[in-house]
């Protein structure tokens, strides 16, 4: 397999729905550090956190939100636990070890959004 260049990299990136953009904008960028606004208008915002880049879309129904989540897994998962703990980001869960052997905690943000953060378990 040949190794791909930046320009042939595919990324996935999550899509959220948002009640209120300028909500979601503060908690995400003053509770979980996506300091840079990629995009920003009256109905889409996008932020980044080093790696990491979620997308939001203004919706109205806040069934939405409640129905929706995104994985975001890696190794640095335990420092980002760490972090919000310090910051004490409401609606943190504990890290625990799931069934499906995944080491974990979760968030929700403001309108329901449900974040699940996890990594291989640690030894």
């Amino acid at each position: 397999m040949s190794a791909r260049s930046e320009d042939d990299r595919i990324e996935v990136l999550p899509v959220l729905p948002s009640l209120n953009l300028s909500e979601t904008l503060n908690f995400y960028r003053g509770k979980l550090g996506f300091s840079t606004v990629v995009h920003q208008d009256d109905s889409y915002l996008i932020l980044r956190r080093e790696e990491m880049e979620i997308h939001f879309w203004l919706a109205k129904d806040r069934s939405l939100c409640e129905s929706t989540s995104v994985y975001l897994r890696g190794g640095g998962i335990g420092d980002l636990h760490r972090e919000f703990t310090a910051s004490a980001v409401p609606r943190l869960s504990p890290m625990t070890v799931r069934p499906w052997n995944m080491e974990e905690f979760y968030i929700h943000d403001p309108h329901g959004n449900l974040l699940r953060f996890g990594r291989t378990p640690q030894l």
